[in-house]
């Protein structure tokens, strides 16, 4: 059913400009929206559902360019059972062993409640990399599905790597190939460190067959660098863009910390995006970002942390006061700049018709001059009263619409705790 938003307050995601309107948004991935400065007369709103506005913002609604849906159900899990004193550790005791005990049925679950906890955020899009080792083959499309079931549009990859061995890699490869040929999505690899000349050049091959790009992490500590140097005599980005892997706009370098000042040219002068992760960066003390020498295609992610990603892009702002070149316009520019991306690459699913209807009771005013301000200060994703993504209602006075949220918690609840058992075993 088609929506008006009557006497709405809408702020143009890229000019910021404030304009009040009624307005119309189509149905369909592609949809559009109409503002109109009448309502419209009765009988041409007959099938639409129509929303007060009164006092409240629309915009464009939000998109996160690096996720890990295969995270969610490690919340409260148990510790690992050696304490890990750096970042190879945190990957081997932590999330390489969540990874390998993941099926079917927890992959759902955890595809299910990113995708709730997304629309909840104010989030339409999900740029995701995906990793189960032992559960590989239909990993792809049983996410895609729990994400369309909510409403939740996405970009997917498979996270290949040699870290497993030489046949889950292989695996990684074939999944990926089997997804691309009817579905958007990207060509995951994990990182440098942990593929092999042999699978990156299969994967690059993948990149070109099916004209997508690659979603890597780059550079997240140090040891991804000095591991590079050491087998190839290079750098990491020396050694992708060798595999003519930055030559995609469709590309995504996860992280990017640890980045010398050539590697950092070359990424300027490519076609590739770059993604910063800062509380995840945090979490696991490899570092901090720097814009310095990277151009301007820098988007932000949550790296699985959460599905919150305007807290991320403050956290962003605040942390890079420190040790990035960031100002509120550039934060908000980052926060936004996955739209740029999704349009480019002419990716489906983050149209016009993506929206979410603010109820900020502001104490002071909020205007297209003070809106970053605001933006930084204000905002935050629980003033997220209504969701819509293609047009759709998805979330309607803060309550989800498409799915029964206690019966996924109840799902996940299960799957959490078959997870937890698989990890003390």
């Amino acid at each position: 059913m088609p929506i008006l938003l009557k006497n709405a307050i809408y702020i143009d995601p890229k000019s910021l400009e404030f304009k009040s309107s009624h307005i119309k948004v189509e149905e369909k991935t592609n949809g559009k929206i109409s503002f109109h400065s009448e309502m419209p007369e009765k009988n041409k709103l007959k099938n639409y559902e129509i929303i007060d506005c009164t006092g409240m913002l629309v915009t464009k609604s939000l998109a996160i360019a690096h996720h890990h849906a295969y995270s969610a159900l490690a919340r409260g899990m148990p510790p690992p059972k050696k304490a890990p004193n750096n970042f190879l550790e945190i990957l081997k005791y932590i999330w390489w062993n969540i990874d390998k005990k993941l099926d079917k049925d927890m992959i759902k679950a955890s595809a299910l409640v990113t995708a709730l906890a997304c629309a909840k955020n104010g989030v339409t899009f999900v740029i995701d990399h995906h990793a189960s080792p032992n559960y590989i083959n239909n990993s792809l499309e049983i996410i895609a599905e729990a994400f369309d079931e909510v409403g939740i549009s996405h970009l997917l990859c498979y996270e290949i790597s040699d870290r497993d061995g030489k046949e889950i890699a292989e695996k990684g490869l074939a999944e990926t190939k089997f997804y691309l040929k009817n579905n958007q999505g990207l060509v995951g690899l994990h990182a440098s460190f942990t593929v092999n000349d042999r699978t990156m050049k299969k994967a690059a091959d993948l990149m070109n067959k099916f004209d997508s790009g690659i979603h890597i992490h780059v550079a997240e500590a140090l040891m991804d660098e000095t591991d590079c140097e050491r087998k190839y005599g290079k750098r990491v980005i020396e050694r992708l863009n060798d595999f003519a892997l930055l030559d995609s706009s469709k590309s995504i370098l996860a992280h990017c910390i640890h980045l010398n000042d050539n590697e950092r040219k070359i990424v300027e002068q490519s076609k590739a995006y770059i993604v910063q992760n800062t509380e995840s960066n945090l979490n696991n003390k490899v570092g901090f970002f720097n814009c310095r020498g990277l151009g301007n295609n820098i988007l932000i992610g949550t790296d699985g942390m959460h599905s919150d990603i305007l807290r991320s892009s403050k956290a962003a702002f605040f942390v890079g006061q420190e040790f990035d070149n960031i100002t509120y316009l550039s934060a908000y520019e980052r926060l936004r700049n996955v739209h740029k991306y999704l349009r480019l690459n002419d990716f489906k699913g983050d149209e016009e018709n993506n929206l979410v209807v603010i109820d900020y009771d502001t104490p002071t005013e909020i205007n297209s001059d003070n809106f970053l301000g605001h933006y930084i200060f204000g905002l935050e994703s629980k003033q997220f009263r209504h969701v819509i993504s293609s047009g759709h209602l998805i979330i309607k006075d803060y309550k989800i619409q498409t799915v029964e949220e206690n019966e996924i918690l109840a799902f996940s609840k299960i799957q959490g705790n078959r997870l937890f058992s698989r990890l003390i075993s």
